[in-house]
């Protein structure tokens, strides 16, 4: 089985301005048209600006708890400014293999749209709710969100992993299993250095599985048998072409 890790930590956003690292606050007033002529490619995390006054206003839950539809309408402008952009080649590529898990820490369903099946979004998803209350979780893919609340009456909870929010033992887990058992192991756009994801490459090894990092950057991760230094979108086509 072959796994694709964290792909694609760069997604093609091409509706943020160049302050790329631009506060949460701002980018409620600064989404502009979709310019498919001059695309940019910036890290998903800085769709939200990682200050402490950010975190806390949108991306907790002590923030949601205090204002959950102030919390809710920012995430819809995430879930808008993500439809805004689409999959790029290395994307389709990886869907075209039915046989290829993607293990990845984004939450916008880049892959899924490209066609992928099988995703393990460590993350969660920001086209998922949740229920704290009933337990019920909800799929959800639109600009704006079909409701705010559930059918007990409780606000829905985005299903994704705020700060200070435990990762998913039971996902983590599942990933963990898969990457024991690859043949195939590509890490792609991460600097592996965050724990516990930091140590898949090291679980693909002792699975003694080919282990390829697709990077324009170094990494700090265990070496691998082949690095490439270029972008997915240009790395992956050239990686799997058919002759």
């Amino acid at each position: 089985m072959n796994i694709f890790f964290n792909i694609i930590t760069y997604t093609l956003l091409c509706s943020i301005p160049d302050n790329k690292c631009l506060p949460a606050s701002r980018l409620m007033q600064s989404v502009k048209p979709h310019d498919h002529d001059r695309p940019r490619i910036i890290p998903q995390h800085r769709l939200l600006h990682r200050s402490r006054h950010d975190y806390e206003e949108y991306a907790c839950q002590e923030a949601f708890e205090r204002n959950p539809e102030k919390v809710l309408r920012f995430h819809e402008l995430r879930r808008r400014t993500v439809l805004d952009c689409h999959p790029h080649e290395g994307h389709r590529v990886i869907a075209a293999m039915p046989e290829a898990c993607v293990i990845t820490q984004n939450i916008d369903g880049m892959h899924q749209r490209a066609g992928s099946r099988n995703a393990i979004e460590l993350h969660g998803s920001l086209w998922r709710l949740r229920c704290e209350r009933c337990g019920v979780r909800k799929e959800d893919f639109g600009r704006n969100y079909e409701t705010l609340r559930c059918d007990c009456g409780n606000w829905l909870r985005p299903a994704i992993v705020w700060f200070g929010d435990l990762l998913d033992e039971t996902v983590m887990q599942k990933a963990s299993e898969m990457i024991a058992h690859c043949d195939l192991f590509i890490s792609i756009g991460t600097a592996g250095t965050v724990w516990p994801v930091a140590g898949y490459p090291a679980l693909a090894r002792k699975a003694e599985a080919f282990c390829i990092e697709i990077n324009p950057e170094p990494s700090g991760a265990i070496s691998y048998d082949l690095v490439i230094r270029e972008p997915a979108s240009r790395a992956l086509p050239e990686l799997f072409a058919t002759k």
